[in-house]
């Protein structure tokens, strides 16, 4: 017959092995599902902010990092193995790896290697067809990174689907950070949630117009041979130079207004043809698209067009669209350049935050073309002086 001494102990024990049992549960679990639990928060985060599927980062991280027991990763907070490379003015340590004694970036927190990875692939023109993947396509985003360079191991796609299907976590690619937070369904992982300042948005972004990208010819047959190709879009180039002829030199072509700020904070516009229904007048030669950029208008130059010739066809001071462009003298206009009928931005749109050179000889003048900004801004922006010269893994800030 139980004593009510011990009637009176029985819940307090029955506590006391629960607690027991969880320590237990808690110490069989493996140091790769403790890297996830820890750090799954984090992934759905950035995934947000930058559109790298969450499963994709704690793959490459559990990789990377062995889990988060690596030296680099416990010592200096570097879970993906990114070296130090040109423009990298943080501590550093020496780890042996492709070569002996190799210089790796060093980070403060956790979520700042987090950061630093996400803006790697996003940033990156080797790896920004990566985005025009889906977000849930966790192999096309495996076998990408191979084929982009990420890792030399041929073995390297592989390891990480099998990371993401061993441990589930393509389930993340569909998460919320809302769903770490308490009551949320993935709040009994005991995730790290970010502030609320991270930088998160309502859906994950994924999309390639973080990368401008020129005006697609229409569709035509696959049987087409490359001197058939070559022939029509000659044809088509002399039918356009005829068409610009006949057409009234100072006729007035509607050119977009300003466009607001997308939703998305990644979301840049493609160059598009400008819109009739958004009217502003300028004179603008009539019969010829008009493509914008960063809110910009411009053309694409064709063969044999000079700046003086385009300034005059479209009613343009000749030395204003010099600088329009960033020139101060005349040169050569290669076919398919890039000419802004009006002056640039001082800044990208909310977003685009900074570029990353891609190949040594790539210049800023380039790089400002490209997005639709001002040379002298981007200087002043980065300390630049007009000498300045990129390298290849520079940082390139697009706004303030």
């Amino acid at each position: 017959m139980m004593t009510r001494t011990a009637t009176r102990w029985k819940p307090l024990l029955l506590f006391a092995a629960a607690l027991a049992a969880v320590a237990l549960l808690r110490a069989d679990i493996s140091p790769q599902q403790r890297y996830v639990n820890r750090f799954a928060a984090l992934a759905v985060t950035e995934m947000y902010r930058s559109g790298v599927p969450a499963s994709i980062t704690l793959s490459q991280g559990l990789l990377e990092s062995r889990y988060g027991l690596s030296a680099l990763a416990a010592e200096g907070h570097n879970h993906f193995g990114i070296k130090c490379h040109n423009d990298w003015k943080g501590k550093s340590m020496k780890v042996d790896d492709d070569a002996k004694g190799e210089c790796f970036r060093v980070y403060d927190a956790d979520i700042d290697s987090f950061h630093d990875h996400s803006d790697f692939l996003r940033y990156r023109d080797r790896y920004k067809f990566l985005f025009d993947f889906a977000i849930t396509d966790y192999k096309a985003w495996a076998n990408g990174l191979k084929k982009a360079g990420y890792a030399t191991d041929p073995a390297y796609p592989a390891k990480l689907i099998k990371l993401i299907e061993d441990y589930g976590l393509s389930r993340f690619d569909t998460a919320r950070p809302s769903d770490f937070e308490t009551g949320g369904r993935f709040a009994d992982l005991g995730a790290e949630v970010p502030s609320a300042g991270s930088g998160h948005t309502d859906k994950p972004l994924n999309n390639s117009a973080l990368y401008p990208k020129t005006p697609k010819q229409e569709s035509t047959s696959q049987t087409e041979t490359r001197a058939e190709k070559k022939a029509r879009i000659k044809e088509e180039k002399k039918a356009l130079k005829q068409r610009q002829k006949e057409a009234r030199r100072h006729s007035v072509l509607p050119v977009a207004e300003p466009e607001r700020l997308p939703e998305s904070p990644l979301t840049l516009e493609e160059d598009e043809p400008v819109e009739k229904e958004q009217r502003e007048e300028f004179h603008f030669q009539m019969g010829r698209p008009i493509y914008k950029q960063n809110g910009v208008p411009f053309l694409y130059a064709m063969e044999d067009e000079t700046y003086r010739i385009i300034a005059e066809e479209n009613n343009i001071m000749y030395k204003q669209l010099l600088r329009y462009n960033d020139l101060t003298a005349d040169e050569r206009l290669l076919p398919g350049t890039r000419v802004y009928l009006q002056a640039k931005k001082n800044q990208t749109r909310k977003g685009l935050d900074k570029y990353i050179v891609g190949q040594d000889g790539e210049s800023l003048r380039e790089i400002c073309q490209r997005f639709g900004v001002k040379l002298s801004s981007i200087q002043k922006i980065n300390g630049f002086n007009a000498s300045h010269s990129l390298r290849e893994g520079d940082t390139i800030l697009l706004r303030k």
